[in-house]
């Protein structure tokens, strides 16, 4: 069963452990991270097969806006899902915005996105906690 990849644009350093990439990962989706825009970009030209962006807009070497935009433009079936601050909306071609960041809305989102595969991940797991049962 194929698990859906997502990208997240973290401005956390690397070596801190993102708190959405272990929310992403806790529903058992594939997670690759880029720590800047301009890491962003080459992580989708490298991994063209992604199901989804999470974009922190507040990355510190570009304008969340450019990435967004240059994301779009090579990619624009790709959907962008931009976190920032409550009343910003400073990526209006990002397909998703929330703000702040709010655990369980993401993964929401993330589910929505992909119904298909979540449905598949949760009755293996289903299926596996009751084996775990007997």
């Amino acid at each position: 069963m194929p698990r859906p990849c997502f990208l997240v644009v973290d401005r956390e350093f690397s070596a801190n452990i993102s708190t959405r990439k272990l929310i992403i990962e806790t529903a058992k989706f594939n997670v690759i991270t880029a720590y800047s825009g301009a890491e962003a970009i080459e992580s989708v030209a490298r991994f063209p097969a992604l199901d989804g962006i999470v974009l922190d807009a507040g990355l510190r070497d570009r304008p969340a806006e450019d990435v967004v935009r240059q994301l779009k433009a090579s990619h624009p079936e790709l959907p962008i899902i931009v976190i920032d601050a409550p009343g910003a909306n400073n990526c209006p071609e990002a397909d998703y915005h929330l703000e702040f960041f709010d655990p369980a809305r993401l993964l929401e989102l993330l589910q929505k996105l992909r119904p298909k595969e979540t449905a598949e991940i949760q009755a293996r797991n289903q299926a596996l906690s009751k084996e775990e049962e007997k």
